[in-house]
């Protein structure tokens, strides 16, 4: 298993600061990325179709997952939020975060580029996910199996529901 290099999660506060200002589908997919704890090549070639946003809800098929089953990924508020302001977008197609090129994903680098240009040559995209898992072992009273829940069902994804909600609180510096 490979260590990707990772933002401790108590500097992901001050991180998203500075990434929220940026502007660009880079750095918004990147956002999505990181309140999501999805890998950046989900993230890359998500589909509307894919997306449930009266329940908010991300629905990953099964043969885009790097485990080829199905996963359910319960959407944020502030994930929402990012979603509504790329569908508004003129030209959109099917893709959630389209490249400039119409009809294309955006490259596997886009995202790293986004992290490079704020300065952060020490970090990797995928990263982000272990300072998502670091955050909840070490500062919430979630249970380590939701941080990890791929498709789960019913009770256990309710629950997953509040612990993203939580990150995203975190992450953007807000409580309650």
């Amino acid at each position: 298993m490979v260590n990707h290099a990772a933002l401790p999660w108590g500097e992901m506060q001050p991180f998203m600061t500075k990434l929220v200002a940026r502007t660009g589908m880079g750095a918004t997919a990147l956002r999505f990325t990181i309140l999501t704890a999805a890998r950046s090549g989900e993230v890359r070639g998500a589909t509307w179709n894919e997306i449930d946003l009266d329940n908010a809800t991300w629905t990953v098929a099964a043969h885009r997952m790097k485990a080829r089953r199905e996963h359910r990924v319960p959407l944020a508020k502030q994930a929402l939020e990012i979603l509504h302001a790329v569908r508004q977008e003129p030209d959109a197609d099917d893709l959630v975060f389209p490249s400039g090129r119409s009809g294309r994903p955006l490259s596997d680098m886009t995202l790293t580029a986004v992290v490079k240009r704020m300065g952060r040559d020490d970090l990797t995209v995928h990263g982000f996910r272990s300072s998502f898992r670091d955050w909840a072992a070490e500062a919430t009273n979630h249970p380590g199996e939701r941080a990890e829940a791929a498709c789960r069902r019913g009770g256990l994804f309710e629950k997953r529901r509040r612990m993203m909600r939580d990150w995203a609180r975190y992450c953007l510096g807000k409580t309650g």
